[in-house]
């Protein structure tokens, strides 16, 4: 259940438990006892009443105004119970017949004020007659018969029955007939209408008393009390309901609550989660933004151990894939990585189709559809798996992947795995800040190359001629001595060991006047075997006897593409630099073998990417070098000899990077070092003896677009390319090259941009051109390299630098090296979102 709809409920419930509330407060059951407590005084006011009537019948209330202020109460009673009532069709009814009750008591009332007023005054009138009557002195002979008179009207006051009022009217008709009897008859007179008037009164008078205080009337406030009691019983029994349910409804807002609460709990500790992990992250950043390049590999190992402890994973790892793949991984103490985990992780991911926004997340393997896919999991030792995946700015793939092995371990909860994509992306950014300063490197080196052969070209060209004039009179000379000592063999091998150095002399002095004179250089297939035979032949006759050199398994049939002479150079100087290094007493051991790598490798002096090689391997017992000097072994004019120039080893780095390859030093002080050099090897079946054999890499009919400001030197580069098996499409201005890239990029493969007026153009052309599609390699052919910085080559989007005029050997190999990064990028990064 989400908080959300669980907060929105809460407003109902509140609602829910007023109105529950409301209903469980029993107005009703208020409602009557206020009408209860009404019959009860209503009750009193009317017993009231009846005591106050009855005495005022006796004359002992003379004064009528409580029976005034009585009868006003009751109808002020009738009034509250009215109002009591209101709404309970019931009730109201048995009031109504109350009300008409007490309305008719108010009529009696009044008749028996009247009535008993002058009643009470007949009495007293009779009274005091009767009493002046009754004497025989004052009643004369009808003294006996008003006696018996008084004493029936005592007994009608009493009991107003007929038979009581039929012996008063029969003493009232004997008396009457005595009139002459009374002592004063205007008394008797008197008498007589007095007593006829109670003869009246008395029955009427007490007949009103008996409709006034009737029974029935009792009854009928039985019946409404009957009711009222009824009501409140119902409204009670609803109440109880009421807070039954109230009851009810407060046990869900206390659950719900508590599970409101526990919720929040829960979301405040993920945030307190997300807080520490964000807090690692932003360590990690800082560690990447702060790290000199060569710790970044050592943070990467660290950051996966911060994640793993971070998610409570048993391990982690990160995967980059492209033209340098690279795998980092961490586990916890005795956990280790199956074989060929974690680099099939990519390949799973690809698989699985369950990627959401770049990431995967498998809590339990075993609950996954039995197939190929949790088999590999299974066979990986995963017990749950959650990894993040993108694309990596090389434009290969980037992976980050935590891994649950043991059944305790749980790998991040769901909402959590946003920030596995962070720490991600912090790693990534850590390694491409990695690439991006080995590119701006590998460039830096390529300016300073050409700087180099700029300085180089300056100076050999005055001093080249020279050494051809030298070398051609060597030469001269050697041949005729060949000429005259055919019969000599000895002497002819000599001789022809002589004219073959001063053969490799004038092919290196031609060499530098070609870089010195920008001409085009032509690397032809070098046959391995051949040059080995040939630098031993050399190195037998130039070492001195007490160096021993040791040749290894020969190769016989690998072919790298380069110049035979440089070659050799290489060789020479590696083997002189071992036994200088041993003082010239020890072996050399000298091995060349073939080896394929299916993953970019990093050596100490140099990046190679997966393909073929050929490794020529210098070993030497000597004194050793320090970790200090192996870093600035190839720098020009730095040696550790009194005697050395400090050309030897960078002209060997120089020709190694022409010739595509790489250096590879190993050394400890005391016992010896190891020289490794890698060349890209090549597949041919033409003899290393044809003339004229082209052994440039050659295109497959990519599309170049070339920019290039002056016609001629455009028309020359399109006639070069075209050589070299592309497809030129030339322009001369950098307006038009940006309108026909705007209209097809995916059209060009590649892109080489000349020179331009100013030299700033360049930039801003490649910067454009990179916008529009980043994924083409750009190419600049400058002749002002230094010019250049390499930060702002790598803004530009710049993948390397040529001389310019462009030579077609180099031209060549750059372009080929371009589109096989190219090419890796495409096809090695991963198929996720």
């Amino acid at each position: 259940m989400k908080i959300v709809p669980a907060v929105a409920v809460i407003p109902l419930l509140i609602i829910l438990l007023t109105w529950l509330s409301l209903g469980a407060i029993d107005t009703g059951a208020e409602r009557s006892d206020r009408a209860l407590g009404e019959m009860e005084h209503f009750a009193m006011l009317e017993a009231a009443l009846h005591r106050d009537v009855l005495s005022a019948r006796t004359g002992v209330l003379r004064n009528y105004d409580p029976l005034v202020r009585e009868m006003n109460a009751l109808d002020a009673s009738i009034e509250r119970l009215r109002q009591v009532a209101a709404g309970d069709l019931a009730t109201e009814t048995e009031v109504d017949r109350l009300a008409t009750s007490i309305s008719r008591q108010e009529v009696l009332v009044e008749q028996f004020k009247s009535n008993n007023a002058l009643l009470q005054n007949s009495l007293a009138s009779f009274a005091l007659i009767s009493s002046r009557s009754g004497t025989p002195s004052g009643g004369g002979s009808a003294a006996p018969a008003t006696s018996a008179l008084v004493a029936a009207m005592l007994r009608l006051s009493l009991d107003t029955s007929a038979e009581t009022a039929g012996e008063v009217r029969n003493r009232l008709d004997e008396l009457a007939a005595l009139p002459s009897q009374f002592g004063n008859p205007e008394s008797g007179a008197a008498l007589l209408a007095h007593g006829r008037l109670l003869y009246n009164l008395l029955p009427a008078t007490d007949g009103i008393l008996k409709e006034l205080i009737p029974t029935p009337q009792r009854k009928g406030q039985q019946v409404l009390r009957a009711t009222i009691l009824s009501q409140q019983s119902i409204s009670r029994a609803t109440a109880r309901e009421f807070r039954t349910m109230l009851y009810l409804a407060s046990l869900i807002l206390v659950g719900l609550l508590a599970y409101l609460g526990w919720r929040l709990h829960g979301r405040a500790q993920a945030l307190r989660r997300r807080a520490a992990f964000e807090h690692v992250i932003a360590g990690i950043s800082m560690s990447f933004v702060t790290a000199e390049v060569q710790e970044i590999d050592s943070i990467v190992e660290r950051a996966l151990a911060d994640v793993a402890r971070c998610f409570g994973a048993d391990r982690a790892y990160f995967v980059l894939s492209g033209p340098s793949p690279q795998t980092y991984a961490w586990s916890r103490a005795q956990i280790g990585f199956s074989a060929g985990w974690p680099d099939q992780a990519p390949l799973l991911v690809e698989r699985s189709g369950s990627a959401t926004n770049g990431v995967v997340h498998i809590p339990r393997v075993a609950r996954l559809a039995p197939g190929e896919f949790q088999d590999a999991l299974v066979a990986a030792g995963l017990q749950g798996w959650a990894c993040a995946c993108r694309e990596a700015a090389n434009g290969g793939g980037v992976l980050l992947g935590l891994d649950a092995v043991t059944p305790a371990c749980r790998v991040i909860p769901v909402e959590d795995l946003g920030l596995l994509r962070m720490a991600l992306d912090a790693v990534a950014n850590g390694q491409g800040r990695k690439l991006l300063e080995e590119e701006r490197a590998r460039l830096e080196a390529r300016l300073h190359q050409a700087r180099r052969l700029e300085t180089v070209g300056a100076l050999a060209s005055g001093i080249a001629h020279n050494f051809n004039n030298i070398i051609g009179a060597i030469l001269g000379y050697t041949e005729m001595a060949v000429e005259m000592n055919v019969s000599d063999n000895r002497g002819y091998s000599v001789l022809n060991e002589i004219h073959r150095a001063g053969e490799r002399a004038r092919e290196l002095v031609d060499q530098i006047l070609t870089f010195s004179r920008r001409r085009d250089v032509h690397h032809s297939p070098v046959s391995i075997h051949t040059l080995v035979a040939e630098a031993t032949s050399l190195l037998r006759a130039s070492l001195p006897a007490t160096i021993e050199l040791s040749l290894g398994e020969r190769l016989d049939s690998e072919v790298v593409s380069g110049v035979a002479g440089q070659l050799q150079q290489v060789i020479m100087n590696l083997c002189n630099n071992a036994a200088q290094a041993m003082d010239e007493v020890g072996c050399i051991e000298l091995e060349v073998d073939a080896i394929d790598i299916s993953t970019g490798r990093s050596l100490s002096h140099g990046l190679l990417p997966a393909g073929r090689y050929v490794r020529i391997a210098v070993s030497d017992a000597g004194r050793g070098i320090d970790d200090a000097d192996v870093e600035r072994l190839f720098e020009p004019f730095f040696t550790t000899r009194s005697t050395g120039n400090g050309l030897g080893l960078a002209t060997t780095r120089e020709i190694v990077n022409e010739h595509g390859g790489a250096i590879d030093v190993t050394s400890t002080v005391g016992n010896g070092s190891r020289f490794e050099v890698w060349l890209p090897r090549i597949v041919t079946a033409v003899s290393m003896w044809a003339d004229n054999v082209p052994a440039l890499p050659l295109g497959r009919g990519e599309t170049v677009l070339v920019v290039e400001e002056d016609p001629q030197r455009l028309l020359r580069n399109e006639e070069i390319l075209a050589a070299l098996g592309y497809e030129p499409v030339g322009v001369s201005g950098a307006e038009d090259a940006v309108a026909m890239f705007r209209e097809s990029p995916g059209r060009f493969d590649l892109v080489l941009v000349g020179q331009l007026v100013p030299i700033s153009a360049a930039l801003e052309l490649a910067t454009t051109l990179h916008g529009i599609a980043p994924a083409v390699p750009i190419l600049l052919a400058t002749a002002w390299a230094d010019q250049f910085a390499a930060n702002s080559l790598v803004a530009a989007g710049i993948s390397d630098v040529v001389p310019w005029p462009i030579i077609a050997a180099e031209i060549a190999s750059t372009m080929t090296d371009c589109l096989q990064r190219k090419h890796s990028k495409s096809v090695r990064r991963f198929g996720v979102v």
